[in-house]
């Protein structure tokens, strides 16, 4: 908000708005929609985001008439919807194909270093880091590809590392009908390394242990498995 020429840095809840960026402080398990967030279309979506993106590149100074600057609201635009954001949108959301588990198999299987790539809700700018994920069947597997396609429907928005942690498990535990699900995240949060606190080396790790992966034995198997070489 700007006042008498002053930009004023909003209090919520006892927040500043830099407060809630720079804690990651995060809302809800649910990523917040508008209830009308899928009324548009996405080519009108493109449109409007060119148009806006275009007004900020203004602001900025930018030269638009530059050769290599008069494509990129279109680009920015495309981007956001058809790829990095694409996960807002529940029509893109996996479709799961269970199969029974047939060959009986009841260990852990971990599917480990699915890589991925998000963006911070509170800055827009990247999250790059791993997901490792397990699962022990109650007599249903799914294809070792829906795992990762799972983990970036998620990855592929706005996102809190907490609640995209929390956000995978709980699908996992819809599609796969059980409890006993890991999910480990570790990843590198840019609004860390290339702003604020500028810190390049660390990583931030989360976690989400639900039925058999809650026991001390199973944690440790999986564990292991995720972090040995």
């Amino acid at each position: 908000m700007k006042r008498n020429g002053t930009l004023l840095n909003t209090r919520l809840n006892g927040f500043t708005h830099d407060d809630i960026g720079d804690e990651h402080v995060s809302t809800a398990v649910e990523t917040p929609l508008r209830s009308d967030a899928f009324e548009m279309d996405d080519e009108l979506k493109m449109e409007l985001i060119e148009k806006h993106f275009t007004e900020i590149m203004h602001v900025l100074g930018l030269d638009l008439e530059d050769d290599s600057l008069k494509g990129t609201p279109y680009r920015v635009a495309k981007m956001y919807v058809q790829e990095i954001f694409s996960g807002l949108d529940p029509k893109n959301r996996p479709d799961i194909k269970l199969f029974e588990n047939k060959y009986n198999y009841n260990e852990m299987l971990v599917e480990k270093e699915i890589s991925f790539y998000s963006n911070c809700e509170h800055h827009f700018v990247p999250i790059i880091g791993k997901a490792h994920v397990a699962y022990i069947s109650s007599g249903y597997v799914i294809g070792l590809s829906k795992i990762h396609r799972i983990v970036n429907y998620y990855a592929k928005r706005p996102q809190v590392q907490e609640r995209m942690t929390m956000q995978i498990a709980n699908e996992l535990k819809r599609v796969l009908k059980t409890d006993d699900v890991a999910v480990v995240i570790d990843a590198e949060h840019l609004c860390v390394s290339s702003r604020g606190i500028e810190d390049t080396t660390s990583s931030t790790v989360t976690s989400h242990y639900s039925g058999k992966f809650a026991e001390d034995t199973h944690k440790q198997e999986f564990l292991q498995h995720i972090y040995q070489k």
